[in-house]
């Protein structure tokens, strides 16, 4: 998709300004944008509601998506559309009677040992894993900042027990197979 779009912007820019050609080539850059945007969204709905439907707590980190975007992961930051994602769940959390949590950005979730609590100090992006050096125990970068993410939203006191699968969800009155719509009168 990204190479047909590029595609399409290089034939749009290569048009003359008013001609006929133009408007074709730019409905067809239109179109190219519209595909992407349709991708990019079915794949956050599709996500988003697996991961609600498979959890009863989601915590996210409050990310600042200009501070990531000044980096060279630029153009990744910008195509994964966080903030609509995170919207998303945030809705879908409500409506299927889960927990969300937003964690603050200034909350230092990769500086923290999530073992002992002992703060390290900022990291450059490129160290991947570290020694707490209180306690000495080797983290993974990620998987010490998702953990902090829980500890810091909650979420590890209330998650302890809680059942590994939610309960069904029941159907929406308009879907079908719904118990909730009324008897057909062909099947009496």
């Amino acid at each position: 998709a990204e190479k047909k779009l590029k595609k399409t912007q290089r034939e749009l820019s290569r048009k003359q300004r008013g001609s006929k050609n133009r408007e074709k080539a730019r409905l067809k850059a239109a179109r190219a944008h519209a595909k992407v945007t349709d991708a990019r969204r079915e794949f956050h709905h599709q996500l988003s509601t697996k991961l609600i439907a498979e959890n009863q707590g989601i915590a996210v980190e409050d990310l600042s998506v200009v501070g990531l975007a000044r980096t060279r992961l630029a153009k990744s930051v910008h195509d994964s559309g966080w903030s609509s994602f995170t919207s998303m769940l945030e809705y879908k959390a409500q409506r299927y009677g889960r927990t969300f949590v937003k964690v603050g950005r200034f909350e230092p979730t990769s500086q923290m040992c999530s073992a002992c609590g002992h703060r390290d100090g900022p990291k450059p992006l490129h160290v991947r894993e570290w020694t707490c050096r209180a306690c000495g125990t080797l983290h993974d970068r990620d998987h010490n900042a998702a953990i902090n993410v829980k500890t810091a939203a909650g979420l590890a006191v209330s998650a302890c027990g809680a059942p590994v699968r939610p309960g069904a969800i029941p159907a929406q009155r308009e879907e079908t197979g719904s118990q909730g719509s009324p008897p057909d009168a062909r099947a009496a």
